[in-house]
């Protein structure tokens, strides 16, 4: 009988033996402002990465997969573009609520915050971003099935995170 602990084990050991590269290239933040999780919290109001209210998407998290390699969000070729990987932590992910939001956000066009996560109560706001593709891919080193989302930069939205809480207390 295999434990859970036999299968973190193998998890992480198939990260550890991935050959060592650079880190990759972070988009530019709004500011050099780092965030507490309080003010994160303001507008991003859970722990997950993708935080909806009544279908509609609202905010975003990442860490670019470099504390959680379970989501491997990256760049494109442009800094302006995004690869970002779905809702769901383990096995195979599915429409739940907040993939299906990310996919409505594509057809709404509305943008929506974006929060890197930098270490455990540093935040960068990366600035406000649309959903403009999704698709479902199998990734080849987590070993199951992910959503991509395609997100791209608003150039210009230069809104203060607090300023989108009045937008929330609408959905409430």
């Amino acid at each position: 009988m295999k434990s859970v602990n036999d299968s973190k084990l193998r998890r992480k050991q198939r990260h550890n033996d991935a050959p060592a590269t650079a880190p990759a290239p972070l988009p530019k933040p709004l500011s050099d402002e780092i965030l507490s999780w309080e003010e994160v919290n303001r507008t991003h109001r859970i722990r997950n990465g993708v935080y909806q209210r009544g279908g509609r998407l609202i905010s975003l998290l990442t860490d670019f997969g470099r504390i959680n390699p379970c989501y491997p969000d990256r760049l494109a070729d442009s800094a302006d573009t995004i690869y970002y990987t779905g809702n769901g932590r383990r096995g195979d992910q599915y429409l739940n609520p907040g993939n299906r939001a990310l996919l409505a956000a594509i057809e709404s066009g509305h943008a929506v915050p974006l929060f890197n996560k930098l270490s455990t109560g540093r935040w960068q706001h990366l600035g406000f971003w649309r959903v403009r593709a999704g698709r479902q891919i199998f990734d080849e080193q987590e070993n199951r099935m992910l959503w991509q989302f395609t997100l791209q930069r608003v150039i210009g939205a230069r809104k203060k995170v607090w300023e989108i809480e009045d937008t929330i207390k609408l959905l409430d």
